[in-house]
């Protein structure tokens, strides 16, 4: 029997429609429909429904499903931890044309196996990982929130055709083959959603589409700035060390930071600009292994610290002075050594600066442990 075709656009008037079609998936039906990459099938996670799934597309059943979530936050119900970047990039990029699939290990899949069930975990947790998109249409995210159960939807076509970009496309490879067709017009893109892969440390581009490479890169980068006064000693000198032990953390050398997402900055209230570190934290830093000689001063501006994620200043004075910039910039920014201030060492002896090297190298070192990345 053919599917039925029934127009959603996801207005007032087809929430009716579109909770019919999530009660078909419920049941165990298949239910093409639109989002903004291209058509769907949506399929609710259990065997019997999958096999007649692979059979219509002529699809491999060894291959990973992704489950579709209609909201943001539900990526919670299947990945106990995210790091900062993988967060940031969920945050920019979803609902949108992306699948995040993420890594795991055996513990954290034991924990979601117990709550989908064994069936559904084999299904969806395959290789130590599972696929994730949230789709930026809002057809495709009211039927995935009306729908009481996991839903994956592999696109609207047969094996080695192209993947439907419009209702019409669906009609013509599968009306015969599922239940109901959801059409919502054309779609946006009409080309596939880019895929990356969210491992220990790093996002890995496994497929190329709506999103560049570059793009991704550029959308989950993660800025940490520090902030002294003059940005020649203090927060020069905590860049330095953040820098050397985050590259510790994460497992490359300190000047392949950047490339691995992460960019460390420091900046100054007194706005100074081209200034070189002072030659005491220079020397304080190196007796510490950390080379800070190219360094130059910054001015702290408003751009710089809405552009960074996480701010840790050496005083209070220096965190009301981001505050007085940027009030919005009040959850990421912190003194950098939580319960105390880190006073100025500018003035003092050698040996004075050392000291506060220290104190700084140890405050940094907390605030790193502190990081999930």
């Amino acid at each position: 029997m053919a599917a039925t075709v029934v127009s959603a656009n996801g207005h007032q008037g087809d929430l009716e429609r579109i909770k019919e079609a999530a009660k078909i998936v419920e049941g165990g039906g298949l239910v093409a429909f639109p989002t903004e990459t291209v058509y769907g099938i949506a399929c609710r996670v259990e065997r019997s429904t999958l096999a007649r799934l692979d059979q219509i597309k002529g699809r491999d059943a060894s291959k990973h499903y992704t489950v579709h979530i209609g909201q943001l936050d539900e990526y919670r119900n299947y990945v106990q931890r995210v790091g900062m970047r993988a967060e940031k990039l969920i945050r920019r990029a979803w609902p949108g044309p992306l699948t995040l699939v993420f890594e795991l290990d055996g513990a954290e899949i034991g924990e979601h196996r117990k709550r989908v069930g064994n069936d559904a975990a084999d299904i969806i947790y395959k290789d130590g990982s599972i696929g994730i998109r949230c789709p930026d249409h809002p057809v495709a995210s009211l039927l995935l929130r009306m729908a009481d159960c996991p839903v994956i939807a592999p696109s609207a076509n047969r094996a080695g055709r192209e993947p439907a970009a419009t209702a019409d496309n669906v009609v013509a490879q599968l009306r015969d083959d599922i239940d109901l067709i959801l059409d919502g017009g054309p779609c946006k893109y009409a080309r596939s959603s880019t895929v990356a892969a969210v491992g220990s440390h790093e996002i890995r581009l496994l497929r190329e589409g709506v999103f560049s490479a570059a793009e991704l890169r550029r959308m989950s980068e993660i800025a940490f700035l520090f902030v002294c006064t003059g940005n020649t000693c203090r927060s020069a000198m905590a860049e330095g060390f953040f820098r050397r032990d985050l590259a510790e953390k994460i497992g490359c050398d300190v000047d392949e930071v950047a490339t691995r997402g992460y960019k460390v900055l420091s900046a100054g209230t007194m706005r100074m600009v081209g200034v070189p570190a002072s030659t005491e934290s220079v020397a304080a830093c190196a007796l510490k292994g950390v080379d800070i000689g190219s360094h130059v001063s910054r001015p702290l501006t408003r751009p710089l610290i809405d552009d960074s994620d996480c701010i840790y200043c050496m005083t209070r004075a220096h965190r009301e002075q981001v505050l007085d910039l940027s009030p919005d910039a009040e959850p990421k920014c912190h003194l950098l050594a939580r319960d105390h201030e880190i006073p100025d060492p500018i003035g003092q002896s050698q040996e004075y600066f050392n000291r506060c090297a220290s104190q700084i190298e140890a405050a940094v070192k907390v605030r790193i442990s502190e990081l999930a990345l």
